[in-house]
């Protein structure tokens, strides 16, 4: 039997991609799915018109052709109807605005979905829940929490859900959610009631009743529970203890309608951790570029000139080891090494196989995609290779105007010394998880510096998506700032497709 997916709020499809995969498409099928942001809506539509031509080998021809030459037509002028097909999934459609809700209530009606056989999933905005939000939010003068609408998108959710009743939800959001408030009251307590019953949520007859689970725990919430007696925490899923190669910690909510009779016995399975070294393995050495007079030679003399002035300044200073550590850096140094592209030929290359590494690989494709490095000025330069060979020697990222001691490395930053930007500067460590990548690294990269001094970096697009489980042969679309934030916005698909487990499981029991 498949079960039709109702994807809002979806990014590039992340979640929607884990569903979808589960056992080559055989239980679920996307029916629809909702994005406002131009670049991520052509994204998905991409995606979906490469799932719905998986059984067509003239058509599979001209996507990996697309992908690997732009000098290839796009796939969807040679074969219009699967494309048809695809526009016809996705669709670029902001929740809220009522025009767009008007729209969306007609798909879904057109859609003739049966509830029994139905999952809704997403993850309403979070910028008003994260940490980083909220404090950027309490420096702005005139702002007001109960003004601020993206408090209440997950009403846009609650309303899809009273109205389509589906057997299962899957509702996702960062970690500060379980602390936010607006007018003194906890946000999480509020959407835990307003979920167990949307009808009565939203001023109308009350309807479909659901129960709140965790996929890592036995704990749940049930109409009229209170919220109090809760341990929140619960509900936290740690992406690294799944097999995904980051430390990503997010609030991911199960619904089951209460009349399925779900008993709360199915769970996540733990798997052995993998880390950045695991994530990158046979992704080829790039170099950065410089910001002015970029070339080959200049990048070397830049990088060179920055790290033995580094390593003399800690051998005055009698940091013996690291001295070292940034001497041995520069004889490893390699002036020649690419700077990546949007279409990056693959050449050989190791390959895994551990799940996550058969569930990113594509041997079929040729290049690398979103696989271009950044710019950076050559004071940045110093502290990426600082920063690398730090991590490298200490295992640790340097955090600081303490770590950050030698003389050009401090950057020019009112609050340096304050700690309030102690980790501006953040190498991934090779041995460890990545830190969670989310869409701050379309700024700048500071936050996410490549762990080999050699390339002396920020991360690629590709990269990110390798920490967020991305498929190798999904092609994010748009210019490259809008492809980092789909990347960092997005669930890590190989997680989903271990929820999508968990559902196939609920709902093969009722």
């Amino acid at each position: 039997m498949t079960y039709k997916i109702i994807d809002l709020f979806a990014g590039p499809g992340g979640l929607g991609e884990g569903f979808a995969a589960y056992k080559n498409g055989s239980i679920f099928d996307i029916a629809l799915s909702a994005e406002m942001e131009s670049s991520a809506y052509k994204t998905l539509t991409l995606r979906s018109f490469f799932r719905k031509i998986r059984g067509d080998q003239k058509a599979l021809n001209a996507y990996y052709s697309f992908c690997e030459s732009a000098d290839s037509p796009r796939p969807g002028d040679l074969f219009p109807l699967a494309w048809k097909a695809a526009e016809e999934e996705a669709h670029q459609l902001t929740l809220g605005d009522p025009t767009d809700n008007q729209k969306l209530d007609v798909l879904l009606h057109q859609a003739k979905l049966h509830e029994d056989r139905t999952v809704l999933i997403g993850g309403p905005p979070c910028q008003a829940y994260s940490l980083v939000g909220r404090a950027r939010n309490m420096g702005k003068q005139d702002y007001v929490a109960e003004d601020d609408h993206r408090h209440f998108l997950y009403k846009e959710y609650l309303r899809i859900l009273n109205r389509s009743r589906p057997a299962v939800f899957v509702m996702e959001n960062v970690k500060g959610i379980l602390s936010a408030k607006v007018g003194g009251k906890l946000v999480f307590h509020d959407i835990l009631r307003d979920l167990t019953d949307p009808g009565k949520a939203l001023g109308k007859r009350s309807g479909a009743r659901y129960a709140i689970h965790s996929l890592v725990s036995p704990a749940k919430f049930e109409y009229g529970d209170d919220p109090e007696d809760l341990d929140a925490s619960e509900f936290i899923i740690k992406a690294e203890k799944f097999g995904i190669p980051q430390a990503r910690h997010r609030v991911i909510l199960l619904g089951v309608r209460e009349d399925l009779g779900y008993d709360g016995t199915k769970f996540l399975r733990e798997s052995d951790q993998l880390c950045v070294e695991d994530a990158f393995l046979g992704m080829p050495l790039l170099r950065s570029k410089l910001s002015t007079n970029d070339s080959d030679t200049s990048w070397c003399e830049a990088v060179l000139g920055n790290a033995n002035r580094l390593y003399k300044d800690a051998r005055e200073q009698r940091m013996g080891t690291l001295a070292e550590e940034l001497k041995a850096g520069m004889l490893r140094m390699n002036g020649s090494l690419a700077t990546g592209a949007l279409r990056f030929p693959r050449r050989n290359s190791s390959h895994g196989q551990t799940r996550f590494h058969k569930w990113v690989q594509d041997p079929r494709l040729n290049v690398w995609l979103n696989h271009e490095t950044r710019s950076h000025m050559s004071s940045d330069l110093a502290r990426y290779y600082f920063s690398a060979v730090y991590g490298q020697t200490f295992n640790r990222s340097p955090k600081g105007h303490h770590d950050f001691s030698l003389k050009g490395l401090a950057p020019d930053h009112a609050n340096w010394e304050s700690g309030k930007f102690a980790d501006r500067f953040r190498v991934q460590l090779q041995k460890a998880p990545s830190t969670t990548v989310t869409s701050h690294i379309a700024k700048d990269g500071h936050y996410f510096i490549h762990p080999d001094p050699r390339q002396c970096r920020s991360l690629t697009v590709r990269e990110a998506a390798r920490l967020q489980t991305f498929p190798d042969n999904y092609f994010f679309q748009g210019n490259r700032t809008q492809q980092y934030h789909q990347v960092g916005n997005a669930v890590p698909s190989l997680l989903a497709n271990q929820i999508a487990h968990v559902v196939n499981l609920i709902v093969s029991d009722t």
